[in-house]
């Protein structure tokens, strides 16, 4: 697509709420306190997590635990044997403890990617857009809601989600513990307490490299610490009940760092691979599929996979949590194709309805509420083909080349490598 033109997307709200009127409301919902997904919040939406979290508080139980156990025994003995240099124990322990619990609070704690859900309007719109003729045969099934792109040259399906009533972007799926569509989809992890995916994976795979090595440093210092303690008695037993709690670290140590190690290994040839685990279990970009069957996002590399995963932008979340719930008498309408529409011009025809009092909203309660008075003096506006409508660049990125569910396809052609292609039809 050369020469393209872009047009700013409108959005349009009935409500007639000023900013003071939603501030003098008597009970205010906030919009994470009637979030659809199965999801809880603290500190007035600003922490996000996964319901089910009693797996995610053995883990800070057992980090913790373990740590102060170190830093009460065996971090004294060095410092106490050794005042030379026995500082530097508890000091490289200190640091790698902060470090392994910031990562985990960060991955636990964010927003891993969640995509908002349709708003009524655009559900039945979409609905309406997707619709096909009945057909009196019995066994008649109809054709798969599935539409796909071209990246790269390679075919990529985007699949419907019934629950969120969209065409998912690439490489996201539905998460049926958080009942969430999550961008960049790997898994839902409950040592965590929450999906992993495009937000928060680079802290989550930073968490289980730091804490594979904090395993390591941790066994490798207790055992130098009964091996000195057996020099100096002369005895192992005598050491050990000198000091009983070092060999419960080395147990928990040397039967955890197994399994850590190897999943951070695994995930560690997954950035280099520029891959999921959803995508490698399903084996989407397996060569037994097809043989030209490659992976599309990968960018060439493994230094440049990792750099894109590790030191890659921060992704904005698409959740206005905080935002206001701002309530509309007006029903919900379904647009109908009309010759209204032929008779608007460009940039109203590609102005999208956006219903602030649904979740599915990605616009953020500042920018809602001050559009509630331009918005409601603007004409009700439909739409009804969806050949006509372009999209803003800021819309588009390298990880995600597919516009999100909240603006509509971009018109003919392609971009860069995406290239759309026609939705099938039944026979």
């Amino acid at each position: 697509m050369t020469d393209a033109e872009y047009s700013p997307v409108a959005t349009d709200s009935p409500t007639k709420l000023s900013v003071e009127e939603i501030v003098k409301m008597s009970h205010t919902a906030r919009k994470w306190e009637v979030f659809p997904g199965r999801n809880k919040f603290c500190c007035d939406g600003r922490i996000m997590m996964a319901r089910q979290a009693g797996i995610f508080y053995f883990t800070c139980i057992l980090i913790i635990g373990t740590c102060l156990l170190f830093f009460i025994f065996d971090c004294r003995y060095f410092v106490e044997t050794y005042p030379s240099f026995g500082f530097v124990v508890p000091l490289a322990a200190g640091l790698l403890f902060i470090f392994v619990l910031s990562t985990l609070f960060r991955t636990s704690f964010s927003d891993p990617g969640v995509i908002p859900r349709s708003t009524p309007d655009e559900a039945a719109d979409l609905e309406r857009q997707i619709e096909v003729p009945s057909s009196c045969q019995p066994n008649y099934r109809p054709p798969p809601r599935v539409r796909e792109v071209i990246i790269k040259g390679q075919m990529v399906k985007l699949k419907f989600c019934y629950t969120c009533k969209i065409f998912r972007p690439p490489r996201a799926s539905h998460c049926s513990v958080c009942d969430n569509c999550v961008e960049r989809f790997d898994h839902h992890c409950p040592w965590v307490g929450n999906c992993v995916g495009k937000r928060n994976y680079r802290y989550f795979y930073l968490f289980i490299m730091s804490l594979s090595v904090l395993c390591l440093f941790i066994f490798a210092v207790v055992v130098t610490h009964l091996v000195l303690r057996t020099q100096q008695t002369g005895q192992f037993l005598i050491a050990l009940r000198d000091s009983p709690v070092s060999i419960i670290e080395a147990v928990v140590c040397f039967f955890s760092v197994w399994s850590i190690l190897g999943l951070a290994g695994f995930h560690t040839y997954l950035v280099s691979s520029n891959q999921t685990t959803n995508e490698d279990i399903k084996g989407s970009f397996s060569s037994k599929r097809a043989q030209d069957n490659f992976n599309p996002f990968s960018q060439g590399s493994c230094i440049g996979n990792c750099c894109e995963i590790i030191c890659g932008p921060e992704y904005p979340s698409l959740l206005d949590r905080r935002g206001f719930v701002v309530p509309d008498e007006t029903p919900v309408q379904m647009s109908q194709p009309s010759d209204m529409y032929h008779n608007q011009s460009p940039k109203e025809r590609n102005a999208v309805n956006v219903r602030h009092e649904s979740y599915g909203s990605t616009v953020d309660s500042h920018a809602q509420v001050a559009a509630v008075k331009f918005s409601h003096e603007q004409p009700q506006k439909n739409y009804s083909n969806q050949n006509d409508y372009v999209v803003p660049p800021s819309a588009l990125s390298s990880e995600n080349p597919m516009p999100n569910n909240r603006l509509p396809p971009i018109r003919g052609g392609s971009l860069h490598s995406y290239q759309t292609l026609p939705t099938p039809t039944s026979p």
